[in-house]
């Protein structure tokens, strides 16, 4: 057994020959640089691709094939240089019913061990979904539907960024995921805790007991990847032991939750449209204490303020450490170039946060920067939170 890291939730922008896929997504996020950008920068050993049900992508994936430089494997998944294995996946929005009966939808990532099955996914979903190529887009079913479509084509399903205000399960469709799923919610292994959340916040509704948590870092842009992500305790890179490590079966687990504070996520605080500011104040909230307005985007501290059938008590026993880890990218003084200078001296990202010491860091950018640094990776940076979305930022000492 050995300890690798994950990012399971990095879109695609175009494709190699420039379609579109992610319309909100940079356009050199392609199936090949997110391969090589986990490798060479960012230390990334598992990496969740969720455009590759796109023809186009599927197309990519074929010619990369091809060119000797990564190979499909039998437990599942696609081995770049040996260094990176690539999960293939979708994330699919689904149509639901509110409680109160009105119109709600939601993202789902669903996850397959071999190429040909999320090809037969693909065509599966062209029945409802109108553009088959574009990431993320509406179907026509429920994940109530969804779920049975993604396990008859082997894969898996886990609800994506499940408490954000738009396009989540807990944001605008429930307040409980068991009575979207019904009987097949122990289908489900695990839940995708968003940018805005943390596991202290989830473990406060009691039917998540069961479930584990995951932190992605739901990137459109190369440098995004790995703002969040997992360490996970496997035998081997492929499809099956993610998948063991998801279910906590066979010794195989996820060590540790390594994430934003959730004050960084856009959407951690309620915010005021008329006033275009945030709505101070103890949670809930569906008004602004300042103009009265109910235009309001709920936040996810406020939604879960709302929703929660537990207070704040201790994590499950089984429940790995959510450790509040900034990127090089959210900190204050570290520019392009800074960056790129710790990435010459100590390969990867992962290295500069998790190996290099403070000495070590400060011989090559200066004793201010990797004070900095050490401050966000000990969690003792100010914050201002973030809300209607407009992500947090960190205030320098």
């Amino acid at each position: 057994m050995y300890e690798v890291f994950a990012d399971l939730h990095v879109h695609i922008g175009r494709s190699k020959n420039n379609k579109p896929i992610k319309i909100t997504a940079a356009k050199s996020l392609n199936f090949e640089n997110i391969a090589k950008e986990c490798a060479e920068r960012k230390g990334i050993q598992i990496v969740g691709i969720i455009d590759c049900a796109s023809p186009y992508v599927i197309e990519d994936i074929e010619n990369f094939l091809q060119t000797g430089e990564a190979y499909e494997i039998e437990r599942g998944g696609i081995i770049y240089k040996n260094q990176v294995c690539i999960i293939l996946g979708s994330e699919i929005e689904t149509a639901e019913i509110t409680e109160e009966g009105k119109n709600g939808s939601a993202h789902n990532l669903c996850f397959f061990p071999k190429l040909q099955d999320i090809k037969k996914f693909s065509e599966c979903m062209r029945k409802y979904i109108n553009n088959i190529t574009l990431s993320s887009q509406r179907a026509s079913i429920s994940a109530y539907q969804l779920i049975d479509i993604v396990k008859e084509n082997n894969g898996v399903l886990i609800p994506a960024h499940c408490f954000t205000p738009h396009k989540s399960f807990y944001g605008n469709c429930t307040e409980r995921l068991e009575r979207i799923f019904k009987e097949k919610y122990k289908l489900i292994p695990s839940i995708e805790l968003g940018l805005s959340s943390d596991t202290y916040l989830a473990d406060e509704i009691s039917e998540l007991e069961g479930k584990t948590f995951i932190t992605n870092s739901d990137a459109h842009s190369l440098p995004k990847i790995g703002r969040e992500y997992n360490k996970i305790l496997v035998e081997d890179i492929n499809y099956e032991e993610l998948i063991l490590a998801l279910e906590n079966k066979k010794g195989r687990k996820i060590i540790a939750n390594y994430g934003l504070d959730p004050k960084l996520g856009k959407y951690h605080r309620t915010y005021c449209e008329k006033c275009q500011k945030n709505v101070e104040g103890d949670a809930p909230t569906i008004k602004c204490k300042d103009c009265d307005s109910s235009n309001i985007t709920m936040g996810v501290l406020d939604r879960i303020e709302i929703i929660k059938d537990k207070e704040k008590t201790s994590s499950p026993s089984y429940r790995p450490p959510y450790i509040y880890q900034t990127p090089l990218s959210f900190i204050p003084g570290l520019g392009g170039k800074t960056i790129e200078k710790l990435l010459q001296n100590f390969g990867t990202e992962m290295n500069v946060l998790h190996k290099a010491t403070e000495d070590d860091i400060e011989a090559v950018v200066g004793t201010k920067n990797a004070h900095n640094i050490i401050l966000a990776k000990e969690g003792k940076l100010n914050i201002q939170a973030g809300g209607g979305g407009v992500y947090g930022k960190i205030m320098a000492k």
